[in-house]
């Protein structure tokens, strides 16, 4: 199978960096400090949401930005203990695409992305993080906006996604979606293409558009 685009728009956390076990230390620690309960807490989805959508479903109003701006400290501070690493093939694939073709598009904060990002030695030249949207995924928005920011029609963009919000995010904004069974199991993805990891594809640039294919 082979996919062409103008754009390649990336989900970050489980996509291009794995931060999984970061993201299990810290929400564990977070719960438990605003006593949130071991069902209450894993009746939520966390993969591909906004600490506000999930803080929100989990505290009162009045509780929301206090408890934000703690996730996002506790996951900032826990970058330097091994909180994110490089997935398979993320180096590869990226260094084959040119800085305007591509751009990374997170539910993060800006501070975390960047920090998780200057990490592994990725450094996008277009970032759009939960600060730049008023909907987070499934809500395609933060997909629209990266495509505006690339100068690129919807339909001419590709996303690559780890979790079902994200893929729907991409399938709502009209854009041909990857996804990466990372954090899921390959049956549990809605998309029009399903690999293991980046090292699946590799990306062939031309002066009009990007094709991508799954290694044989």
């Amino acid at each position: 199978m082979k996919i062409h685009a103008d754009a390649l728009l990336f989900d970050n956390d489980g996509t291009l960096v794995s931060s999984l076990e970061s993201v299990t230390r810290c929400w564990t620690r977070w719960a438990q400090e605003y006593g949130i309960t071991a069902e209450a807490f894993g009746s939520i989805a966390l993969h591909g949401r906004t600490a506000a959508e999930i803080a929100a479903d989990l505290l009162p109003a009045d509780v929301v930005p206090e408890a934000v701006a703690r996730i996002e400290l506790l996951e900032v501070e826990d970058v330097p203990n091994g909180g994110a690493h490089l997935l398979p093939g993320t180096r590869e694939f990226l260094d084959m695409l040119p800085a305007d073709r591509w751009a990374v598009v997170t539910s993060a904060t800006r501070r975390l992305a960047e920090a998780r990002l200057e990490a592994v030695g990725i450094r996008p030249k277009t970032l759009v993080t939960a600060e730049d949207v008023t909907r987070g995924k499934p809500d395609p928005e933060p997909y629209l906006l990266a495509a505006r920011e690339l100068g690129v029609a919807p339909s001419r963009c590709v996303v690559f996604e780890d979790a079902p919000a994200g893929l729907a995010a991409g399938r709502a904004a009209g854009m041909t979606t990857v996804a990466l069974a990372t954090t899921h199991r390959s049956h549990e993805l809605d998309a029009d293409l399903v690999v293991k990891d980046l090292s699946a594809l590799s990306a062939l640039v031309t002066d009009h558009a990007v094709e991508i294919s799954v290694r044989g």
